[in-house]
C-alpha cells in the first residue's frame, strides 16, 4: 500500500510546459535559431538546455546565458498572463492529503515556482517543495526523487511518483520508485513504456491508489 506521493509540477499540477517551450523558441528565433518541438523534446528528455542548439553552432555560453535571461523574463510574462490552471487539481490534492504524505519535486526555478503558485493554494497540501538547484543533479538523474524520498522519510515501496514527461519517468525509474504518468498533450509522444501506470487526468489517481 502506498502512503507517500511525489509530484512533478509542470504538466502535472499546472499547465506550463507549452509556455516554457514557447518562450525558449521565441527567444531563439529572435537570434536566428529554429527550435522545433521534436528537437526540444529530445533536448529536454536528456536534461539539457534548449539553448544547446545555439551552443552546438559555436555561440558561447556567455551569450546564451544572456538569452536564457531573456527567456526567463518572457516565460514569467506568460505565467502572469496566460491560463495555466488545470481544473480539479486542488480538489484532488485536498482529498489525497487526507491519506497520503506528499511533496513536489520539480525542475522549475524557485522564482518561477513561486510565481506559478502565488495564491493557487496547491502547496498547502505538500510537506515540501524541491526546485532546480536544490539537489545534486537534475532529472533524468535519480537525485531529485531520492532527495524527495529522504525528506518524506519513507521507503521506496511506500512511494509513488506522478510525472508527465519521459525525463521525469527516467528519473523515477533510476531512483527505483514506481511512476504514474498523467496525460499531457505537450508530452504525449514521449516514451512511457517504463511507467507503472498511465492515467488520463489527475483525478484518476484517487481510484488507482
Amino acid at each position: 500500500m502506498k502512503t507517500q506521493i511525489l509530484f512533478d509540477n509542470d504538466g502535472v499540477l499546472v499547465d506550463t510546459e507549452h509556455w516554457y517551450y514557447t518562450a525558449s523558441a521565441e527567444v531563439l528565433a529572435s537570434h536566428g535559431f529554429i527550435l522545433t518541438p521534436q528537437r526540444y523534446r529530445d533536448i529536454m528528455i536528456a536534461g539539457e538546455s534548449a539553448f544547446l542548439i545555439a551552443e552546438e553552432e559555436g555561440v558561447p555560453l556567455s551569450v546564451t546565458d544572456l538569452w536564457r535571461a531573456e527567456r526567463n523574463e518572457l516565460y514569467q510574462h506568460y505565467l502572469r498572463t496566460e491560463e495555466i490552471a488545470i481544473p480539479g487539481v486542488r480538489e484532488v490534492l485536498a482529498e489525497l492529503s487526507q491519506t497520503y504524505r506528499m511533496g513536489i519535486v520539480t525542475s522549475a526555478l524557485r522564482c518561477d515556482f513561486e510565481l506559478i503558485h502565488a495564491r493557487r493554494g496547491l502547496v498547502d497540501y505538500m510537506e515540501f517543495v524541491l526546485c532546480s538547484g536544490e539537489y545534486p543533479r537534475a532529472k533524468p538523474y535519480p537525485d531529485p526523487y531520492l532527495l524527495g524520498l529522504e525528506k518524506l522519510g519513507g521507503q521506496k515501496h511506500d512511494t509513488i511518483i506522478v510525472e508527465d514527461s519521459e525525463r521525469g519517468l527516467r528519473s523515477a525509474v533510476a531512483a527505483g520508485i514506481e511512476c504514474v504518468i498523467v496525460h499531457n498533450r505537450f508530452t504525449e509522444n514521449h516514451d512511457f513504456s517504463a511507467a507503472t501506470h498511465r492515467i488520463g487526468k489527475l483525478d484518476e489517481l484517487i481510484a488507482l491508489l
